[in-house]
């Protein structure tokens, strides 16, 4: 128990404004907002394994809605905090900006913030109880209506086991829904276990009896076989760990690389996952071009004329995970979200950990070494061959011939800011023929699609610049392709995908975006691709004779209940729709609805794509046999 006691809870300032702006605490009120109090809580307990005092955290959804955190670490301390005369648990779920972190003897480095997090949580909760075992006694306390103490806490019991327990409703008044995604969860647990060999992670939901067991033996080395699981790989996974003397920073890094265009890089800072990356992903950038820049020049696999490979040529098919553990008194994240790493001593750690380890690595196994420069060798003439088509589509628009790649496609919006205007991909000629007359024509342009697109995932970015269909997207979107690829430059500020509400028209959907996941990635991280949302059925009320849409069955059912007298149509395309249904339900700002495509968890998206869409048809049989249920109930 040495080095957390009482006096290592320290308080900053008091808790009322998080009801009040929750987005500036947790991000948002939406399923993110929703599952950050998970992480908040979860990522305390993880500090307990850092620290080394805990090797299983349970995570228990149930059938309230509510979730039980439990760990077998230390245990909150139980006494009083003589700052706010409260008992210190009182004190860290009640006092924002109170906590263990705040004193560096508590923790060395951690993930969570125990009191800015935990008070966050509770202050956005129905309600809270957390039960502590240590000292021999179990104690509780509990909080209602975002963090009035109705129970302060008092010993209920006695143990000689020690750990944390929370369990927690989210408030309803404040989140748009409260109910939990297991997938995302178990997708976090299961990133937990990767990151520390040997720690048990135990999720349970109550609602459908599902219960996994995630531990890992071999760390981050198993998470990127994880990832690359399907795929054609150019190495065994290697693996980097290493410690910086100057400021006690400790560094993990597992890659491998594969025939794949895909670059996946994973990052975690203290067990958080860092999607924006920072200051640590920086460096292993770095070091990883230098370092193979370097061998490439030493054993004279880049020609003399050659120009060194840039950074995007020597990650083409690269999938590495980072993972670094930083001292509590120096890490620093971008907000409480902590979703990108600004501790510069990390940079400085990493490139010395790394950039040595790696080009021992690549001098002892030439085989491999070889394999990925040759790779980056065909990335840079990729690269180079993209960059030369999209300057020939700009000499032949400054020649005044733009016109022909797009035409009979294109009908182009009449506005000039590109901020305002919207491109509908629209499927099929006929369907494309009736949003040109359903279209805003100020701010709407429309390209029809004859046709599925080709499966960019099983091609190489010269066999796209062959493919007409996939050279005018390109054309369309001004913006480049692949490494070349500037979102800045893009001609509009949503691209919608609009397809018929059928299989074929959700294939389209899932070729077009693994087109702009592969080789536009930035379009889908900046927010800019969309998913058109075509009514099901339109129905008319006989007496009345006024229309009305549902989207889907359940809609349909509470229109039938509430007018008995009508006449019901099933759209089976988008062609079957007038231009004035079509701009009412689909396509106007107003009464539209749109699906933004956005992407949340890089390793997951990666792998989903490489089962859907890849070559190995066997695990793509399998993902279908467990996730798809192919009954279907009589009507």
């Amino acid at each position: 128990m040495r080095g957390y006691a009482e006096e290592n809870i320290k308080v900053l300032e008091g808790l009322e404004p998080v009801r009040k702006r929750p987005g500036m605490y947790i991000g948002s009120t939406d399923t993110n907002g929703l599952h950050h109090l998970i992480w908040e809580i979860f990522d305390n307990s993880v500090d307990e394994v850092i620290s080394g005092n805990a090797d299983t955290i349970k995570l228990t959804l149930k059938k309230d809605n509510s979730v039980i955190i439990e760990d077998n670490g230390r245990g909150i301390p139980i006494g009083k905090n003589a700052t706010t005369g409260l008992s210190s648990i009182d004190t860290v779920f009640t006092v924002l900006h109170a906590g263990g972190k705040f004193d560096d003897n508590a923790y060395k480095s951690s993930g969570g913030l125990h009191g800015v997090g935990a008070s966050v949580v509770n202050a956005l909760s129905e309600w809270m109880v957390v039960t502590v075992k240590r000292d021999s006694k179990i104690v509780e306390s509990k909080y209602r209506n975002g963090g009035e103490i109705e129970q302060s806490t008092k010993t209920i019991g006695t143990t000689n086991r020690t750990g944390t327990t929370v369990h927690f409703k989210a408030d309803s008044k404040i989140f748009r829904s409260i109910i939990f995604n297991s997938t995302v969860i178990k997708e976090r647990i299961r990133e937990t276990a990767y990151l520390y060999k040997n720690v048990k992670v135990i999720f349970s939901n109550e609602n459908d009896g599902d219960n996994v067991t995630f531990v890992s033996q071999n760390g981050i080395s198993e998470y990127v076989d994880f990832i690359n699981d399907g795929k054609t790989v150019l190495n065994k996974t290697a693996y980097f760990e290493g410690k910086s003397l100057a400021d006690g920073i400790e560094i993990e890094i597992a890659l491998q690389y594969t025939t794949s265009s895909a670059e996946v890089i994973v990052s975690f800072a203290n067990s958080v996952k860092t999607k924006e990356g920072g200051s640590h992903e920086t460096a292993f950038k770095s070091a990883l071009t230098e370092s193979i820049n370097e061998y490439a020049r030493k054993w004279k696999l880049l020609k003399e004329k050659d120009k060194n490979f840039e950074g995007d040529d020597v990650r083409e098919g690269l999938t590495a995970v980072i993972s670094v553990r930083i001292p509590e008194k120096i890490i620093s994240y971008e907000g409480q979200t902590k979703n990108k790493l600004f501790t510069q001593e990390a940079h400085t750690a990493v490139k010395r950990v790394f950039a040595p380890k790696f080009t021992y690595w690549l001098e002892e196994n030439k085989k491999y070494a070889e394999k990925i420069i040759e790779k980056a060798v065909d990335s840079r003439d990729a690269r180079i061959a993209a960059k030369r088509a999209r300057e020939d589509v700009k000499k032949l628009k400054s020649a005044g011939k733009g016109a022909m790649i797009l035409s009979g496609k294109l009908t182009p919006a009449q506005a000039k800011n590109p901020a305002e205007n919207e491109l509908f991909l629209v499927e099929g000629d006929s369907a494309g023929g009736t949003a040109k007359l359903a279209r805003d024509k100020r701010h709407q342009a429309i390209l029809p699609l004859r046709g599925k697109v080709m499966n960019v995932e099983k091609s190489k970015l010269r066999d796209l610049l062959a493919n007409e269909e996939i050279c005018t997207i390109i054309s369309c979107l001004g913006a480049g392709i692949s490494t070349d690829f500037k979102v800045e430059e893009l001609k509009y500020g949503k691209v919608i995908i609009m397809t018929d509400a059928d299989t074929d028209g959700a294939h389209i959907q899932v070729l077009l975006l693994t087109f702009f996941y592969r080789f536009m990635k930035p379009l889908i991280e900046n927010g800019k691709v969309y998913i058109a949302l075509p009514p099901l059925y339109r129905i008319t009320n006989k007496n009345t004779k006024t229309i009305s849409y549902a989207w889907d069955d359940q809609t349909l059912t509470d229109e039938k209940r509430k007018n008995p007298h009508h006449e019901i149509q099933r759209y089976k395309g988008l062609g079957e729709m007038s231009a004035e249904q079509l701009r009412e339900t689909t396509m106007k700002p107003e009464t539209r609805q749109l699906i933004k495509v956005s992407i949340e968890d890089a390793a997951l998206a990666e792998r989903r794509v490489n089962v859907l869409m890849g070559d190995n048809a066997s695990i793509r049989k399998e993902w279908i046999d467990n996730n798809v249920d192919f009954t279907m109930e009589n009507e």
